[in-house]
């Protein structure tokens, strides 16, 4: 059966953008220096590594609100694989490219899984990755931690219930120091441990 994985980068304070983030401003105030690692995305190294992962997953779950913040990818996150949007509400208007809307969070997984086969799930987004942690469908965690501070922002975990979810450490990667300042960050990898 297929992995869920989160793929998400995010400040060492937990932010996952800035402030003030919208559909004009996606990653809101300053929410963009999350991402200076990814210009290390083709090189050899662990960046290079993680990215190559993320290409090879054969499905993709997103939240709604990442999903319209992404300007939907053009109905195409990477290489035509299928891409479940979770939302309360499914739009008027048809999805794009390979694209569907599923408002159930049980089924989004049960479809991604089938689409994955015996592949990974990518999942995209807080409030996906929050729904389907509730849910007990996430299986892993894979936390590109960046070292700043944003202070403010939409944080990643911010509307879980109380009560401990164990995880497992499976994977650290770390860019070397010589890497511009502003490219480093490390790469956690967690599997979510089942009651």
């Amino acid at each position: 059966m297929a992995i869920i994985r989160l793929y998400m980068t995010m400040s060492l304070d937990g932010y996952v953008t800035g402030p003030q983030d919208s559909l004009d401003a996606p990653m809101g105030i300053g929410g963009f220096r999350l991402f200076n690692w990814l210009d290390r995305r083709n090189a050899p190294g662990p960046s290079g590594q993680v990215y190559t992962e993320v290409q090879a997953t054969r499905a993709v779950i997103s939240g709604r609100r990442t999903y319209e913040h992404a300007g939907r990818w053009q109905g195409d996150h990477h290489d035509g694989v299928p891409v479940f949007v979770l939302t309360h509400d499914v739009p008027d208007d048809p999805p794009p490219g390979s694209v569907r809307y599923v408002t159930d969070v049980q089924e989004c997984a049960a479809q991604a899984r089938a689409a994955a086969g015996d592949g990974e799930v990518m999942v995209h987004g807080a409030g996906a990755a929050q729904a389907l942690l509730r849910a007990g469908q996430l299986d892993e965690l894979e936390l590109h931690v960046v070292p700043v501070l944003l202070g403010q922002g939409r944080r990643l975990f911010d509307n879980l219930p109380a009560g401990h979810v164990e995880l497992d450490l499976v994977r650290r990667l770390t860019t070397p120091d010589v890497e511009e300042l502003t490219q480093r960050v490390t790469h956690l990898r967690y599997r979510i441990r089942r009651p």
